[in-house]
């Protein structure tokens, strides 16, 4: 943010990353950059996500919902309240408010929160991931019979991990700043840190930041 500065119209970069759906995938921002955040702030980390969703070819009128605890228009705070006011008059595609439940329910290309909130749902969809990951593994290795089980059911179990695989999902941008800035995990191979350069060119290649 020092260096490249933000767009004009932007107060504050926003996290944004691509997690699985039962359809495809959903843009989830922001995840760790603010902690405190306004309703402009969430209206324009709306913006950033659905200009995102498009320069990854992914869809040209993306579907934004917005995290909240329920999804009748009563709900939630001040600040979640006049986001949607604000999201209800502008032009973007803005479906409503989206519970914890519906972030995979594939209904959605883009769901904005703030990072306070969408860190701590980031890394409890990867603790819950982790633990049906041990589960599974647990209950295969209990007895023989299991471990048959396992073997007959590995092109089903494959299947289920190429689509959760983390590494596919490398790559996190960090988006409003005045540049193409993407960043990827500490742990990544060359197959995960390829996803994240892939990501970083089709940002450039559709022109992310004059979308924004």
């Amino acid at each position: 943010k020092i260096i490249l500065k933000t767009i004009d119209g932007i107060n504050r970069p926003a996290i944004c990353t691509s997690l699985p759906t039962k359809k495809g995938f959903v843009q989830v921002l922001d995840l760790g950059a603010n902690v405190e955040c306004d309703s402009n702030n969430l209206y324009q980390f709306s913006v950033m996500g659905s200009s995102i969703v498009q320069s990854l070819e992914i869809s040209n009128n993306p579907k934004i919902g917005l995290l909240n605890i329920g999804s009748e228009e009563y709900k939630g705070n001040t600040v979640i309240k006049s986001a949607a006011d604000l999201l209800n008059k502008s032009k973007l595609n803005y479906l409503g408010f989206v519970e914890g439940d519906e972030i995979f329910s594939g209904n959605y290309d883009v769901v904005v929160t703030d990072g306070f909130t969408g860190n701590i749902a980031l890394k409890s969809i990867e603790g819950v991931a982790g633990m049906i990951k041990f589960f599974i593994k647990e209950e295969f290795e209990k007895n023989i019979y299991n471990k048959i089980s396992a073997a007959l059911s590995y092109p089903v179990m494959k299947g289920v991990k190429k689509k959760m695989d983390p590494r596919v999902y490398n790559g996190a941008s960090l988006l409003g700043l005045n540049g193409i800035v993407v960043k990827s995990h500490g742990s990544a191979d060359a197959f995960s840190y390829s996803n994240a350069i892939k990501t970083a060119y089709y940002e450039a290649k559709n022109n992310l930041l004059n979308n924004i």
